[in-house]
This record gives structure tokens, C-alpha cells and sequence, in this order.
């Protein structure tokens, strides 16, 4: 009841309150990025949600759309500038999901949702399981080091949340968070291409994904 009912709610209240506390800080990024780039302030992905079901993900651009004289997209690192940069290590290019939130597609707590090319890499019982609850801003895999550990170790983190989850635990996931990104720790880029390599080494090796065991242990 927790996790398909009350949480989902929980969520949606706290969102709506952090919007409107928040709307000042929200329009003040909105213009500089406008200013900065003379675009959107806004960048859309495709993610996957609850149950497999793909949304769209807001977040705040930080990265320019230059290309190379092949019309390929430059590697993020250049891409990237200042205020982007700036927004990306406070963790605060990620405050527009709270619009995802209000409109159902994720919560406060969950798995990250993940681009389609990266779920398909994977083994599907771990998919099913991962996309059995809605994803959230922030999760286990989150305060374990971001996108700073292997990724199928985030994978063992996120299921274990599934298996785990709880009010107590989500109430313990956020004031950890907090804590996390006030000392910027676990914050490093991590290449979409590597990402999906390590998907298909795992798939294509039948490698199994660290025990759960031993990532509660690390809880």
C-alpha cells in the first residue's frame, strides 16, 4: 500500500510544496541559461518509468549542443560550460524532475530511470524487478557514490532498494542525500557508451551482480 499509494501522494505534496519555495531559485537558473546559451533552459530525455512505460525527464541543460565539422556531437567535457557545470556538482540541474513527480512518472525515492539502450542490455529479471516501482530523483545507488561506481553495482544497490523499500528507509534515503550533496561527494561523468558496454559485457558473460548480502553489509 506504501509504495503504490501513499508514496506516489507523498511525493506529489512535497513536490508541489518544494515548486513553489523553490520558484525563485527555479526562474532565476531558467534566465541565466537563456542568457548563457540563448536556448531553451530546458533539456528532455526519454527515461524509463514505472513498469517500462517511457516519459520524458526534465532537467536543466548543461551542456551546449556543439558538433564537430561531421555534424557528431563533441564529447560532454567540452560540451559542458560554466553554469552548467556549476548547476550539475550542486546537484541542482535535477530540480525540474519535480514536475516529473507532480505529473506521476517518478517519486522523491527510487531507482534512477534509465535511457531504453541501457535496460535492454540488461538481464530482464533485474529490469522487471528495477521497473516493478516508480523511479525517483534519488535512491540507494545514489548515496553510494552516483554514477561514481560500476554500473552494475548501481543495478545490485537499486534492487536491493525494490526488495527494502519502506517509508523509514525512503525518510533515511533523502536526509542521506541531503548530506551528500552538501559535501558534492560522488559526482563524476560517466560516458553513455561505457555505461552500455559494462550492460552488454554482463548479459553477454552470464556475470552475476554483486549478492545483495553484500551490499546491504555496505548499507
Amino acid at each position: 500500500m506504501y509504495m503504490h499509494i501513499c508514496k506516489p501522494v507523498i511525493s506529489s505534496l512535497l513536490a508541489g510544496m518544494a515548486l513553489v519555495i523553490l520558484s525563485p531559485l527555479l526562474l532565476t537558473i531558467s534566465v541565466l541559461l537563456f542568457l548563457s546559451t540563448r536556448k531553451s533552459p530546458f533539456f528532455l530525455q526519454t527515461r524509463v518509468g514505472y513498469q517500462g512505460k517511457l516519459f520524458k525527464i526534465i532537467k536543466f541543460k548543461t551542456m551546449t549542443d556543439a558538433c564537430d565539422e561531421h555534424g557528431r556531437l563533441l564529447p560532454d567535457n567540452q560540451r559542458l560550460f560554466a553554469l552548467g557545470n556549476f548547476l550539475r556538482s550542486n546537484s541542482l540541474d535535477e530540480l525540474p524532475q519535480l514536475i516529473n513527480i507532480l505529473k506521476g512518472d517518478m517519486v522523491i525515492v527510487g531507482p534512477r530511470p534509465w535511457i531504453p539502450s541501457q535496460m535492454e542490455a540488461l538481464p530482464p529479471n533485474y529490469c522487471r524487478q528495477r521497473y516493478s516501482v516508480r523511479p525517483g530523483i534519488t535512491g540507494m545507488a545514489q548515496i553510494h557514490g552516483r554514477n561514481g561506481i560500476p554500473f552494475c553495482r548501481r543495478l545490485c544497490y537499486d534492487v536491493l532498494y525494490v526488495r527494502r523499500v519502506s517509508f523509514l528507509l525512503d525518510v533515511s534515503l533523502v536526509f542521506r542525500t541531503a548530506r551528500k550533496v552538501l559535501v558534492r561527494e560522488g559526482i563524476q561523468q560517466c560516458n553513455e557508451a561505457f555505461q552500455n558496454k559494462l550492460g552488454e559485457t554482463l548479459l553477454q558473460n552470464d556475470l552475476s551482480l554483486p549478492s545483495t548480502t553484500e551490499a546491504t553489509r555496505s548499507f
